[in-house]
């Protein structure tokens, strides 16, 4: 898990200093999601190259460095169009350094450089084929092929006519695994090119005139060939879905007004702004679009478009300018020492919200609007699965019990990495519960459509709207449980739980023998919020235990100080 960040300012005076900070605070914002280096790549204020700052670290380290380098990088130059893509990394390829560090280049001239999230499973054999070609790597990730292979493409005389996205287009088509991309290039001042496959990417949107639309059409556009020509020595084997070559795509007119996305007025001032998670544009806009897996999202003289090389039957054909709902203060620490902290103290708050609206403690009745149409089907079913990964995985064990008891069905529940390898037996009876705090879990994502291709319902329990569960699922439950940046999932894992058991309320309010077990339910859930409060106000006598507890009762346990607070205060 890395984070992306990258700022595009189009016709908006800002100095090179306002620029900077704003990719250094894009990483603070995203650092959870990545802490052993970080970097940013930007114009060179001396020539018509790039800069790139890498240090391994903290962003903080990374701030200091540039810091340093105030008098070369120009701060107080003003520039009205300018594009600065960052990266914060938690290494899987490589060891923590500045080489390894995002973003990488093609060259020593810097003439592309690019930001990924993910892994590259193939690049071994596209990094043997650059090494063939004579390209020179000089860190050990699976993201500098990448840089390599957009520098290959450009360099041969058939596609220097081609455009920016054109270019990632024909990259992402020789990629497997799971990424999401942003790419910058001296060939293309001003242009940004971000793609995702696998991992979350989202664009947000900041104009000082209103928005022409609340939505931007996709484009099959006629001219996204797919060149495998130049990459025989990589896939000698034509893939089926692949297209021969020149094959035009349908497409979508190319109108400004049905193509791209405009500001209205005369006032063209426009500001983009690149992320793999809404904390680090929050503070900036709350007018956001989320990237579909192989969108191509380019900016290209301050006109955002989205491409795609092919039509599926399921595509919306426009992806939504979404409203986000996110506050600046709830992805801030405040006075507590760190996020996880933070998120232990809300979960007093947050498992409210995941009840509010939905159980009523007087009627004793629970309602989930998101699966309400599809409690007959469910009923109907031969068993529940329900798969996830991490904690989200010992949530769905941990109501294992109660969801067998309550709804009668068998309950099935995987890790999704297993359930994969077992190539699970899928029937259009089933249903399966995709459960993640992000809604981008890969592995989740993969068993999800694994089980969809074979026809059973799909139904999401994920904290975030907008992911990609969210909208692959047929039905499910947003867990509501607020921005959970702390990497050990707290009070998301409860309020996973409690979603969980107001599904079980559901399925079983209808049978007469078990309303007094289930009233008991709904009566415990009606007090879990003053209970945990009452845990958590033993935090000061849990930090000081056992260094100075003269306790000698071997009895005596954390399972006591968890669960029965009012004996730990009189002990």
């Amino acid at each position: 898990m890395c984070g992306i960040f990258a700022y595009l300012n189009y016709l908006t005076p800002k100095t090179r200093r306002e620029v900077i900070e704003t990719l250094i605070k894009g990483l603070q914002r995203l650092e959870y999601r990545g802490y052993d280096s970080a970097g940013i790549g930007i114009d060179n204020p001396a020539s018509d190259g790039m800069n790139l700052i890498k240090k391994r670290g903290k962003v903080k380290a990374l701030e200091d460095e540039i810091n340093s380098l105030e008098a070369d990088l120009a701060f107080d130059n003003i520039v009205e169009t300018h594009v600065g893509i960052s990266h914060t990394r938690w290494a899987t390829h490589g060891v923590p350094n500045e080489v390894n560090s995002h973003p990488h280049r093609s060259d020593e001239n810097n003439e592309f450089i690019v930001v990924h999230n993910g892994i590259i499973t193939n690049y071994k054999d596209i990094k043997k084929f650059l090494e063939n070609k004579g390209y020179k790597f000089e860190s050990e990730t699976d993201t500098e092929i990448i840089a390599k292979l957009i520098m290959h493409i450009y360099s041969q005389p058939a596609h220097q006519h081609y455009s920016f996205r054109e270019l990632v287009e024909q990259v992402i088509q020789q990629l497997e695994g799971a990424f999401s991309l942003c790419f910058k290039s001296v060939h293309f001042p001003g242009e940004c090119v971000a793609t995702r496959r696998g991992s979350p990417l989202l664009v947000g949107i900041k104009t000082k005139v209103r928005l022409a639309s609340d939505h931007i059409p996709v484009l099959y556009s006629k001219d996204a060939r797919i060149d495998l020509k130049i990459f025989a020595e990589v896939e000698p084997k034509i893939k089926q879905d692949h297209r021969p070559v020149g094959h035009e795509v349908p497409s979508l007119p190319r109108r400004a007004s049905t193509a791209e996305f405009h500001p209205v007025g005369e006032n063209q001032q426009v500001e983009y702004f690149f992320a793999s998670d809404a904390s680090a544009i929050i503070e900036h806009t709350n007018r956001v679009i989320f990237l579909e897996d192989d969108d191509v999202a380019a900016v290209k003289d301050g006109a955002l478009s989205i491409h795609r090389l092919k039509r599926l039957i399921e595509d919306t054909h426009n992806r939504e300018i979404t409203t986000l709902k996110l506050e600046i203060q709830q992805i801030m620490k405040g006075n507590y020492s760190s996020f996880m902290q933070k998120e232990i103290f809300e979960q007093p708050e947050s498992v409210v919200n995941t009840m509010r609206g939905r159980v009523n403690f007087e009627n004793e009745t629970v309602v989930l609007g998101g699966i309400r149409d599809y409690i007959p089907e469910i009923r109907r079913c031969r068993r529940l699965l329900l798969i996830g990964c991490g904690t989200s995985y010992h949530s769905a064990i941990a109501t294992r019990q109660l969801l067998e008891e309550l709804t009668e069905l068998p309950v099935m529940v995987d890790l999704a990495s297993d359930f994969l390898d077992r190539n699970t037996p899928i029937f259009r009876d089933d249903v399966c519960f995709f459960i993640s705090q992000s809604g981008e879990t890969a592995d989740t994502l993969l068993a999800l459509r694994y089980c969809k291709a074979r026809g059973a319902l799909i139904l999401g329990i994920t904290n975030t709207v907008g992911s990609s569960i969210s909208r692959e699922s047929h039905c499910g439950v947003y867990i509501n449980a607020g921005p959970e940046i702390g990497v050990a999932s707290t009070k998301a894992y409860t309020s996973q739980f409690i979603s969980l058991v107001m599904f079980a309320l559901v399925m079983c309010e209808d049978r007469i023998s078990i309303q007094p077990r289930r009233s008991e339910i709904i009566q415990g859930l009606k007090h879990l919020a003053d209970q945990i409060k009452e845990v958590l106000a033993c935090d000061h006598l849990v930090a000081s235990w056992p260094r100075n507890s003269t306790c000698t009762n071997p009895c005596w346990s954390w399972a006591a100080v968890i669960t029965l607070p009012p004996v730990w205060k009189a002990h």
